[in-house]
């Protein structure tokens, strides 16, 4: 049976994300990566047809790899790409893939960030025999939750425990430590998911991480994080559980007169200055790119082979620390 713990994300991720695309600065162009000149040639058009369904707004700068990514398979294999946003909104989304049951679509890919909202969808879909999969985030029961036949994305159990151990490792958190595990949406999927792996790895050795909702604005980020310091002086390290926390995380134990260890979840220009300069130990990249692009490459495969989509974890058990930070900085905001 499936938990209920997840069903007011509907509109608590309808509510933070509206906020986020309407505060976030709009994507600027991006220019082609440079691995993207040295594509394959664009195949013989398969004259069919694939939706791209992302969960938030085009605003939000962490799709845009995404998009390349599938933009990229979808030209390879010869395929009519039409990427649709559900700018936060459960119901908006229900209707994009309403909309493409309607026209018939060859193929579907869509973010599940719920547990229920989109189960009838999906089913649907899959009913009208149109193959569905999913990607950067996904029903937390997987396959036995929704109808999608496959997800591309991230095993956010596993790389919470790796960030967790690494930040144990690093900094000798030990038995009776308090830390803070600040996340955007603290009951969405892929929040509840990261927070069980860093939470496996504090029982291993006594400590503890409490999970704290800061939504999606960083300005208000960042001072819940700060206010949050300032009334927990005890606070001995800093796991983000989402890009918005960890971005704003030096600035806020700045503003709160501490130095601690932080490190967390994907990459933005800030955090990628934060390993830089020595503020944040290492992030978990989730390669966006991917996502995309092998969600359209399934599809395509399946519709022109009939070879069954399989589960990708994109990311693996990567993370990005000063080792590497240099060759992923070209990078961001476009591939990782």
């Amino acid at each position: 049976m499936k938990s209920t713990r997840l069903t007011t994300v509907v509109l608590a991720l309808a509510l933070a994300l509206a906020v986020l695309t309407a505060c976030a600065p709009a994507a600027a162009p991006v220019a082609a990566p440079a691995a993207q000149a040295q594509s394959a040639p664009a195949a013989e058009n398969m004259g069919k047809k694939v939706t791209l369904i992302i969960y938030a707004g085009p605003a939000v700068e962490f799709f845009v790899p995404v998009v390349n990514g599938a933009k990229d398979a979808a030209t390879q294999f010869g395929l009519d790409l039409n990427v649709q946003y559900g700018e936060g909104d459960p119901v908006k989304q229900n209707n994009l893939i309403e909309t493409a049951i309607a026209s018939k679509v060859d193929g579907i890919a869509v973010s599940i960030a719920d547990d229920q909202a989109f189960d009838e969808t999906v089913a649907k879909a899959r009913a009208a025999g149109i193959p569905v999969v999913s990607f950067n985030v996904d029903d937390s029961e997987g396959a036995n939750g929704n109808a999608r036949m496959a997800f591309m994305g991230q095993d956010f159990v596993e790389t919470g425990h790796l960030i967790a151990t690494r930040m144990i490792e690093d900094h000798g958190i030990k038995a009776g430590d308090k830390l803070l595990c600040p996340v955007e949406a603290p009951e969405a999927v892929y929040a509840v998911l990261r927070h069980s792996g860093v939470k496996k790895a504090m029982d291993e050795i006594g400590a503890e991480c409490e999970l704290l909702g800061v939504g999606f604005n960083l300005a208000d980020a960042q001072t819940k994080i700060a206010q949050y310091l300032l009334g927990h002086p005890e606070t001995k390290a800093i796991i983000g559980l989402g890009s918005v926390p960890l971005t704003v995380s030096p600035k806020a134990a700045e503003e709160a007169k501490m130095k601690l260890p932080m490190g967390g979840f994907d990459l933005t220009p800030e955090i990628i200055k934060g390993i830089e300069d020595g503020t944040i130990t290492a992030t978990v990249d989730q390669q966006p790119y991917s996502q995309g692009y092998y969600s359209v490459a399934q599809l395509a495969l399946f519709l022109k082979y009939g070879l069954y989509p399989s589960d990708m974890k994109t990311g693996g058990l990567g993370l990005v620390d000063k080792t590497n930070v240099a060759t992923v900085k070209a990078l961001v905001g476009t591939v990782r």
